[in-house]
């Protein structure tokens, strides 16, 4: 392999495949944290006092996105909307919840948010990999360069 190449299609899928893995698993848990560790209007009430508009509906969004996005990235199913909404999702965390905490989150610092969004976009950009739902419904595969 050269550098700036490709990795061969086994090694991509491999590499998609554990970034749907671990996104999918991390979002999960965070929307699943929405619905039953702090409940959806727990949810709108820390919305509301971070001054996010339509607070109610912004959590319910959010955790939806959070739950049923990060199982459809999970699974690599409808991959590129799922990949859009936590997108959306995430730059309302960063705008409400993190840009003024600096970069870590122990400091309730964006790097979560941005890792996330950041792993969202290559999967849009890139495709769900062959190990995935919608390879085996369409027979969509990465785009090779």
């Amino acid at each position: 392999m050269k550098l700036g190449r490709p990795f061969p299609s086994p090694t991509a899928d491999v590499g998609l495949l554990l970034t749907r893995v671990l996104i999918g698993t991390v979002l999960i848990a965070h929307g699943w944290q929405k619905f039953a560790t702090y409940t959806l209007d727990g949810t709108a009430q820390s919305f509301e006092a971070m001054g996010v508009p339509v607070a109610q509906a912004a959590a319910t969004f959010a955790a939806l996105v959070e739950l049923v996005g990060g199982a459809l990235l999970l699974l690599g199913l409808l991959t590129p909307v799922a990949a859009a909404l936590v997108v959306v999702d995430m730059v309302g965390a960063f705008w409400f919840a993190h840009r003024s905490s600096g970069v870590f989150v122990d400091q309730g610092g964006w790097e979560l948010v941005a890792v996330v969004s950041a792993s969202a976009i290559a999967l849009a950009v890139a495709g769900p990999g062959r190990a995935s739902i919608d390879h085996a419904i369409g027979g969509r595969v990465r785009a090779e360069a």
